[in-house]
């Protein structure tokens, strides 16, 4: 069964609620990045799981990027398996803590008996969490952690440090005996997971921020469009290339058009994070040489089954739960395990 109800324009309302109808979404994997329709609802679930009379919430950084809109639509199908309620919403744009923050207060005015969010700001929503938490609501952080950690009362997520080292490592392997020549293309300044990639993806490399290999950077919000601009911008001035880290896959897809458009794709070797199934045929049609598979589908269905536990009157969860990331490329290179894109087909953000 669902409802619709549609978000007002204000400001202070300033969030996309997303569409959860049971039995006319399919599981994202092996799909194409597309985009839902925006219509807002919520979800009953019917089907035979344990849920009983558990209502939860999903709240996801956007409505439009794939890895969060495969979030909504496993979401969606979960409850309907389990047999609870399910509320869908996001913020307006990468990096809306007001609209997250609104939809935390909403949820929690409804009485839902947890919230799953992935934040914008590893800071910006303690105030909303302290609230819901003090309220009974449990709260469950996905993909991103909070600053601390314990603001919550746990977080299913890929450790993104280590993703971004495994991609790091491999591109500074897959150099071979070449001086690197990187260029960053980095999500949303400040981004804990942005944050965390980058890093990670320094450390995996054998850098330190500054060095002299590092060409140029760019924040490109994981946009595919922003990442093409930014790459024609810093190919200008850095037509030597040949190496360019990206934190997401529609970032590398907007690397790769920039660097096609100059015929630079033979001398480069582009790294991405995501493991959605476009991404990993990307990188089976040779677009770049590798992503990282992360398991957005494991954290939501943990995260449920986590919150109906609790619930139903068992354990609540606490602590980090690492959820998984593996190296997919068709290229392995010697000291990183990696699958092909085969195996990353069959697998894909599941």
């Amino acid at each position: 069964m669902r409802t619709d109800r549609r978000t007002s324009g204000t400001t202070r309302r300033r969030y996309t609620a997303a569409v959860v109808a049971i039995g006319a979404l399919g599981l994202a994997a092996c799909g194409s990045d597309g985009e839902p329709s925006g219509d807002g609802g919520t979800t009953d679930g019917e089907g035979g799981g344990g849920g009983g009379d558990v209502s939860i919430g999903l709240i996801t950084k956007t409505e439009t990027n794939p890895f969060f809109v495969t979030m909504r639509e496993v979401a969606a199908e979960y409850a309907d398996e389990q047999g609870v309620q399910l509320t869908a919403l996001a913020g307006a744009f990468d990096g809306d803590n007001e609209g997250q923050v609104q939809a935390m207060e909403d949820l929690i005015a409804q009485g839902v008996d947890g919230i799953m969010i992935t934040p914008n700001n590893s800071t910006g929503l303690l105030g909303a969490i302290e609230q819901a938490r003090a309220q009974g609501i449990l709260v469950i952080a996905l993909d991103t952690a909070t600053d601390p950690e314990d603001a919550v009362d746990a977080t299913f997520a890929t450790d993104n440090l280590e993703a971004g080292r495994l991609q790091g490592a491999y591109v500074r392997a897959a150099l071979g005996d070449q001086d690197p020549a990187l260029i960053m293309l980095d999500g949303t300044a400040g981004g804990t997971v942005d944050t965390f990639r980058h890093d990670g993806f320094l450390e995996g490399f054998g850098i330190e921020e500054g060095d002299p290999a590092i060409l140029g950077m760019e924040n490109t919000q994981g946009d595919q469009n922003n990442a093409q601009t930014a790459m024609e911008n810093l190919l200008q001035r850095n037509p030597d290339v040949n190496a360019v880290y990206t934190i997401n896959e529609p970032a590398a897809r907007g690397a790769y058009a920039a660097l096609e458009a100059q015929n630079l794709t033979d001398q480069v070797v582009i790294g991405s994070i995501d493991g959605g199934c476009q991404g990993v045929q990307d990188v089976a049609d040779g677009r770049y040489a590798a992503t990282v598979m992360q398991f957005p589908a494991e954290m939501v269905r943990q995260g449920m089954d986590a919150i109906i536990e609790a619930a139903n009157g068992g354990q609540a969860p606490s602590g980090f739960v690492d959820t998984g990331s593996v190296v997919i490329t068709d290229n392995p290179v010697e000291g990183i395990e990696s699958e092909t894109t085969e195996w990353g087909l069959e697998n894909c953000w599941g």
